[in-house]
């Protein structure tokens, strides 16, 4: 048993990149103050060294504000690799915005990692396909790339396992 008095970093953690992809999004869905839902429109791409596909039906975003201004995503959605095979992706995340920031997203505008200062999501796939079966044993993080809400919405994430 470790003892009380150890304490601090004793491990690394590394990233490998997987995938890139891009969801299309219908506009967002205002429920109350704290909550919005964006559906994931079928279309897109996903695109990796060994993965290349697109998201079908059905797929969205829950976005909830918190408190503090901070939104956090529950997503799920489905992609269908381009030799048909169903993939379940999954996942939650942290969104802090400026108040510029959400003003511009709202207002349509293209964002970029660069102009939202965080915004980072944690997926899981699942799925029973063999070939990618080694998605069900990883977990994942998203970086976001580029988001547009509004007509001819989407967003584009990186992809990385954790290691």
């Amino acid at each position: 048993m470790a003892k009380d008095t150890e304490y601090g970093q004793s491990t690394e953690v590394t990233t490998e990149y997987i995938m890139s992809y891009v969801a299309p999004l219908d506009p967002p869905l205002e429920i109350d103050d704290q909550m919005v839902i964006v559906n994931v429109r079928p279309g897109g791409w996903v695109k990796g060294p060994g993965i290349s596909g697109k998201f079908i039906a059905p797929g969205a975003d829950w976005l909830r504000a918190m408190p503090s201004g901070v939104l956090r995503l529950d997503v799920r959605g489905l992609i269908q690799t381009d030799d048909g095979a169903h993939i379940f992706v999954s996942y939650n995340g942290v969104i802090k915005h400026s108040e510029e920031s959400a003003e511009r997203l709202n207002n349509g505008e293209v964002m970029t990692e660069k102009d939202i200062p965080y915004f980072v999501t944690a997926p899981t796939f699942q799925t029973s396909s063999e070939k990618y079966g080694w998605l069900n044993e990883v977990q994942t993080v998203n970086k976001m790339v580029e988001i547009k809400f509004g007509v001819d919405g989407y967003v584009k994430y990186d992809v990385f396992v954790v290691r």
